[in-house]
């Protein structure tokens, strides 16, 4: 049976289709009924069903990351699109297209590996270019890196996003560096490429977006100091050279600093000009991006203006 893509459904239509269950909840309204708050995705997207008067036997029945049909009608509520479902069973892998589900884009991940590489070889800096030609000599590591998502949601929360960031982040920098003479574009190009690295570790990028149990005990910014203490010590094993102490340092200050303020989750505030214009460019990044997309999610009638989402305390305009 085809299938709509979530991008394509629209208000008022029917629906009767595959869905990847990304996410499941039983929760119980004010008359103490039980419903069910799904999130449903496909290689498309994502979009919130919910299935009124359900008992805990249908909750128990769908696996988180597994697949289920569901019957039922679309409807704009508050002006996202979302899906009253009237009933849904479980599916087997097998009886899926896997293609309609597949977030993977290779092709364009194989684009972003290219242009990284190009940047890291233009280096001047022989010991910040000869550390990233060793990381990305490791055929694991670039592996990871490829399928690896920068966030389980809002911005690049997808497969192959921290790679996709991480190549913009570090065209940023190439571009914003040289019009400042005290700021080092090599040390700040270098630090885009660490920053977001232990996100590899930190997310879960098989099956449903989620936290590992090291990214929630650990997380990404200390996974990253680590990795980065092992690919120093990787290169200084294969070129015989020592790694200067004081580049090290600039560079975990990078990782550690990225996030800008203490209540944002950064051990250190950014206290050299490199660490201060990466946080900045780092966070114009993912901004723009998230914003970008409650743009294009936004289905109100009002052709100007996106819904009001509290999250960010505003309306977007969004007026070709």
């Amino acid at each position: 049976m085809s299938r709509t893509p979530i991008n394509e459904l629209s208000d008022s239509v029917s629906v009767d289709q595959t869905f990847r269950l990304a996410d499941k909840q039983l929760r119980v309204n004010r008359q103490g009924g039980k419903y069910l708050l799904l999130k449903l995705a496909d290689r498309t997207g994502t979009i919130v069903a919910m299935m009124w008067n359900v008992e805990d036997a249908d909750y128990e029945e769908i696996e988180r990351g597994g697949y289920i049909h569901g019957r039922g009608r679309t409807q704009v509520h508050q002006g996202a699109l979302q899906v009253i479902l009237t009933e849904i069973e479980a599916v087997e892998e097998h009886d899926v297209d896997l293609q309609d589900f597949e977030q993977f884009d290779s092709a364009a991940s194989d684009q972003a590996l290219q242009e990284l590489r190009a940047m890291i070889d233009g280096l001047t800096d022989v010991y910040l270019r000869g550390l990233g030609q060793s990381w990305l000599a490791d055929d694991s590591f670039v592996a990871q890196l490829k399928i690896a998502t920068a966030a389980v949601s809002n911005h690049h929360a997808y497969p192959g996003g921290l790679l996709r960031h991480t190549v913009d982040l570090m065209q940023l920098c190439q571009f914003v560096g040289p019009r400042y003479e005290r700021v080092n574009t090599d040390l700040l190009t270098f630090g885009a490429f660490l920053h977001d690295l232990g996100k590899i570790e930190e997310i879960s990028s098989s099956g449903e977006l989620s936290y590992t149990d090291r990214g929630q005990l650990v997380g990404h910014i200390v996974i990253g100091v680590q990795m980065l203490g092992a690919a120093i010590e990787r290169f200084e094993d294969e070129s015989d050279e020592e790694f200067p102490d004081d580049l090290k340092v600039q560079l975990e200050h990078l990782i550690v600093s990225h996030h800008g303020q203490l209540e944002y989750g950064s051990p250190r505030l950014p206290s050299t000009l490199e660490a201060i214009t990466l946080h900045h460019l780092d966070n114009m990044d993912a901004k723009i991006t998230s914003f970008t997309s409650l743009i294009e999610a936004d289905l109100t009638n009002n052709e100007n203006w996106t819904n009001y989402h509290p999250s960010i305390g505003r309306k977007l305009w969004k007026k070709q």
